[in-house]
């Protein structure tokens, strides 16, 4: 454990986010698994709990018991009575934890409700940084301001929002499901690769200064305990680096130490320019085509298609660079409800 590594604690309202994601994402049951993928860029996480009446979440309950998020029960109970119980109870566990272990320099409140931002400012005054994670549609405006820093879950690498249809008269809103990839089973240099490429732009993302190879190793064993490049017939993870900086994946710089390089994610380059282009000839062959989809009709014409091998969050970030660059229009159309985009 190195000094410079943020200890974290992590406290779940889950009913709001749970409920929050299946209203305003359609997302169902919740996906714990981009929050940890998160935390584990920032810190080390020694404590994760998750506060709900578990009745109602059976399937939620096993997800987050293989994720090992200790389960805190509250009571079924009458309306407001309930929710007073786990907002109380999750109030004073995170200040008693804030007392009890010293050690931990972060904490983690998972929840979109204005309630708790009084315990985002006892902790602060405790002199503990606090990270929020929410739903953008169901967080509360005095909530984030609050925060060191605010997740909004809708924006995490690996949330799908779940596209809805446009209502018509002749029949009820229906849920459009995506259509079925053909794109082969990953290789495992595939996985490599975005394994590296999404811990690394999330670190360059709230790092004060340049990513060093050992922190970005560190990250990646924290989103996954079983990596080691000996399996992938490395010697080193100096060699993987070198390797991966070979296909253009990472670009290394010397760093302040021996043996520890700086990394970043290469701009500019050929492959990054190939996507833009890919995403241009697609939108151009479509005509106007909204948002929504679109990265399937890509995949169509490429199946490892991902915005995440070139630093971007999600689609809609990449599209957005897109704009930035002036390759296409993008324009929000409140008759189909998403972005229209044109070629420039």
């Amino acid at each position: 454990m190195l000094p410079d590594d943020e200890r974290i604690a992590l406290f779940l309202d889950y009913e709001n986010l749970a409920i929050g994601a299946r209203d305003g994402l359609g997302v169902s049951p919740f996906d714990f698994t981009p929050v940890a993928d998160a935390l584990a860029e920032r810190g080390r996480v020694v404590s994760r709990r998750a506060y709900a009446d578990w009745s109602g979440f059976d399937e939620d309950r096993r997800l987050l018991a293989r994720a090992h998020v200790e389960l805190i029960e509250i009571p079924q109970r009458m309306g407001g009575s309930r929710k007073n119980a786990a907002d109380i109870a999750m109030a004073v566990d995170a200040i008693e934890l804030a007392y009890e272990r010293s050690f931990v320099t972060t904490f983690a409140i998972g929840t979109g409700d204005s309630d708790f931002t009084p315990l985002v400012h006892k902790l602060r005054a405790l002199d503990k940084r606090v990270i929020g994670i929410g739903v953008q549609s169901s967080t509360s405006k005095l909530l984030p301001p609050a925060c060191d820093e605010f997740l909004f879950y809708d924006r995490l690498p690996g949330v799908e929002p779940v596209q809805r249809a446009a209502p018509r008269r002749d029949r009820p809103v229906t849920r459009i499901v995506p259509e079925p990839e053909t794109a082969p089973a990953p290789s495992a240099d595939r996985d490599l690769e975005s394994l590296v490429t999404t811990t690394l732009t999330g670190l360059a993302r709230h790092a004060d200064g340049p990513v060093l190879a050992s922190r970005l190793k560190r990250a990646v064993l924290r989103k996954d305990p079983t990596f080691d490049e000996g399996d992938l017939g490395f010697r080193g993870f100096g060699e993987l680096l070198r390797a991966l900086e070979n296909q253009g994946v990472v670009a290394l710089r010397p760093g302040s130490a021996q043996g520890d390089p700086e990394v970043a994610v290469p701009t500019g380059d050929a492959a990054e320019d190939h996507a833009f282009a890919l995403l241009v000839d697609v939108v151009r062959a479509l005509g106007r085509p909204p948002l929504s989809g679109l990265k399937n009709q890509l995949r169509k014409r490429e199946p490892d298609f991902s915005e995440k091998r070139y630093g971007f969050n999600t689609f809609l970030s990449f599209a957005k660079a897109a704009r930035a660059r002036g390759l296409v229009t993008m324009e929000r159309d409140e008759a189909v409800g998403d972005y229209v985009l044109a070629v420039s």
